[in-house]
């Protein structure tokens, strides 16, 4: 530990003083970025329209409260397209995620070459939002509720391929170990010593994804890609807002329901 003296009296300090300085000076660049980042902000924002706020947002909320009930009905297919939406492009992410993280964990992919190549998709399905993909795809594939799948899938892919391939690299070796050196092939050493370890993660990331796409897919008909995004979008065009806070109301109720499914779920099986 450092220590200096004092009076020819050894004294300890918590750091040497060249640490010491390079942690100031790292805080002095933090708070000048920061001050730099707001200023930037600042310059970039209207202040004028912030000094109503509160009283543009009360006469927004009254123009939505009563919420309009008789549009209800309409509303079920849209958002049990959203469902669907949020259902087959989590099932399909998966489908492609899995693969993927086998070959991108240290411990499991059979070549260097394929662990640059399925990291790099990973990362590459993570850096896009679900809302962009959906843009792009919507102009790839046509508007829809496949575009939406589509878009859905492609987030997915980076996210669960992410934490299960690092689950991969966190089991256990001694099973491993102990099943390679009997000579079991490979795919038994991957079907009996590293998913037994792995299946409590595995499920808990994919319904976890689920439970969170089912919050990205109401979005996504904001840019025409299909579900109840798309009644919301044409609610606040009309300035209906009593249609907009039907939406919400049945948004808000969808999540709570899915967070409910989730969480038996994943009681019952981790």
């Amino acid at each position: 530990m450092p220590v200096k003296h004092v009076n020819n009296v050894p004294v300890w300090q918590r750091r040497e003083p060249a640490k010491q300085y390079a942690i100031w000076a790292g805080w002095m660049l933090g708070g000048m970025l920061f001050l730099l980042c707001w200023k930037v902000i600042s310059d970039n924002t209207i202040w004028e329209f912030m000094y109503d706020a509160g009283t543009q947002a009360g006469s927004l909320i009254g123009r939505m409260v009563p919420p309009d009930w008789s549009i209800t009905g309409s509303l079920m297919l849209p958002l049990w397209d959203t469902i669907n939406i949020a259902t087959v492009g989590t099932a399909l992410g998966i489908l492609i995620a899995f693969p993927l993280a086998f070959l991108a964990a240290r411990n499991t992919t059979p070549h260097p070459a394929l662990r640059a190549v399925a990291l790099g998709i990973i990362v590459s399905s993570r850096s896009i939002n679900a809302l962009i993909w959906a843009m792009l795809l919507v102009t790839i594939v046509g508007p829809g509720i496949f575009a939406g799948m589509l878009a859905i899938a492609l987030r997915s892919i980076g996210f669960v391929g992410k934490l299960l391939y690092e689950a991969i690299e966190e089991i256990h070796p001694t099973p491993v170990e102990a099943l390679s050196s009997t000579g079991a092939a490979r795919t038994q050493v991957l079907a009996y010593s590293v998913w037994p370890q792995i299946m409590p993660a595995f499920a808990g990331i994919s319904v976890y994804r689920w439970d969170i796409n089912i919050r990205e897919a109401t979005t996504l008909g904001l840019v025409g890609a299909g579900g109840i995004g798309l009644q919301m979008n044409a609610a606040i065009n009309n300035l209906a807002w009593g249609q907009v806070a039907t939406v919400f109301v049945l948004i808000f109720a969808t999540v709570i329901v899915s967070e409910w499914v989730s969480a038996k779920v994943r009681h019952a099986v981790i």
